[in-house]
């Protein structure tokens, strides 16, 4: 996929009407469009993750809504952050301000997540983060308009973190990356371990973009912690994963990947990657809806999906569906219809948005197959335990959200 990223700069895509149905007239948007903006890692470490996958995803969702909206056009805009807050906050509020941008999507990288949350919270329109993890978007940086969709950090300790506290893993090291996400991160499983008895013993970060994960193993190594936690995604798991294996760690230490995707597990290889547990919202695998969505994901962008697309495509397609019923696309009205109405879907069963923006849904934890486990191609994972929607994500008497009544 990245040899053709250089055609994806920023640009505009009127969807026409797809697979849909067509939709009632009986509505009125302002500007006469209702504009989608994705906002994403076109061409860094998490391009593949995100990227244009994530673009695909929402222009299906459109598509399948049917392309219109009162009977006026759905528009799709997408732009690259960079990875840099300051970018992604600029790209924001350019497309609030003069761009005629309804809601923004996808906002992979907590740190530019936060900062969109921010300027959307100024602005009064939407941001939904599917593909970011900390927990600041449903707390400091909480609002009537943004969405925290797909996971968080908080999901992701309470699954693979506790599940590996719980089966033994009691002392443990970090190698971080050095942002919001990765900090948010140690410090979530950090505390499930800590409540469940065990230590942290010590942490390694790193910047973003890291390919020589040698210095940082090697502490990791000395640790002597029985556990090597990952507090990273994408490129960066990959690398940290690889240069364990290479320099003998895992013999005598087992790694903890708190952040992997289907992606990931795609480029080390059933024989690297065989026995890691990870926490996800989402399978591409898991029932006839999920296959049938990913099938079409699959043509058109050439890998399955992963958790966050599938929260893209879903998230989209749940805001439309707030709009028709609000018969505007006027945000506080939207942002009531989508705090009322359930997500049931590919994605979600009984899915819930709480006054505090958080999403909320089950979780699951998986195992990655032995290469003689895999039947067919992308048959990766295994489903281990599912955890309940109301044990995977924060309790609302624990938010600091200000639209939380106490």
């Amino acid at each position: 996929m990245k040899k053709n990223l250089k055609h994806w700069a920023a640009a505009t895509v009127v969807v026409a009407a797809g697979v849909g149905v067509a939709h009632g007239q009986d509505g009125k948007l302002s500007n006469d469009v209702l504009r989608i903006g994705v906002l994403t890692d076109i061409s860094g470490v998490y391009a593949d993750i995100s990227g244009k996958g994530a673009v695909e995803a929402v222009k299906m969702a459109v598509e399948d809504f049917g392309g219109k909206m009162f009977g006026k056009p759905i528009d799709v805009v997408f732009a690259d952050h960079q990875n840099k807050a300051d970018v992604g906050a600029a790209k924001a509020r350019e497309w609030y301000d003069s761009g005629n941008v309804d809601m923004i999507n996808d906002l992979a990288n907590s740190g530019v997540a936060l900062a969109v949350a921010g300027v959307a919270k100024e602005k009064k329109r939407h941001a939904i983060v599917n593909n970011a993890s900390n927990v600041g978007v449903t707390n400091a940086q909480c609002s009537p308009y943004t969405v925290h969709y797909a996971y968080d950090a908080y999901s992701l300790a309470n699954g693979t973190g506790r599940s590996v506290v719980e089966g033994g893993g009691d002392t443990w090291f970090f190698l971080t990356v050095d942002f919001a996400f990765g900090i948010g991160l140690e410090q979530q499983v950090g505390d499930v371990v800590r409540a469940n008895k065990g230590r942290v013993v010590g942490a390694a970060r790193h910047p973003l973009g890291t390919t020589d994960f040698s210095s940082y193993v090697l502490q990791a190594q000395a640790s002597k912690a029985k556990i090597i936690g990952l507090a990273s995604t994408g490129n960066d798991t990959i690398n940290a994963i690889k240069a364990a294996n290479e320099f003998g760690v895992t013999k005598n230490q087992k790694l903890a990947a708190l952040l992997l995707w289907i992606n990931d597990v795609h480029a080390l290889g059933l024989p690297t990657a065989q026995g890691l547990q990870l926490t996800n919202a989402w399978y591409w695998d898991m029932n006839d809806e999920s296959r049938a969505f990913a099938r079409r994901y699959m043509q058109r962008v050439g890998q399955m999906p992963n958790m966050a697309h599938a929260g893209d495509y879903s998230s989209t397609m749940h805001y439309l569906k707030a709009v028709q019923a609000a018969r505007s696309d006027d945000p506080d009205a939207v942002s009531a219809k989508m705090r009322e109405m359930p997500i049931n879907d590919m994605f979600a069963r009984n899915g819930k948005i709480r006054v505090d923006g958080r999403m909320v849904h089950d979780m699951y934890l998986w195992e990655v197959k032995a290469p003689a486990e895999s039947k067919y191609a992308w048959d990766y994972l295994k489903l281990i335990k599912t955890i309940p929607a109301e044990q995977a994500f924060m309790p609302l008497a624990q938010s600091t959200c200000y639209l939380v009544k106490r």
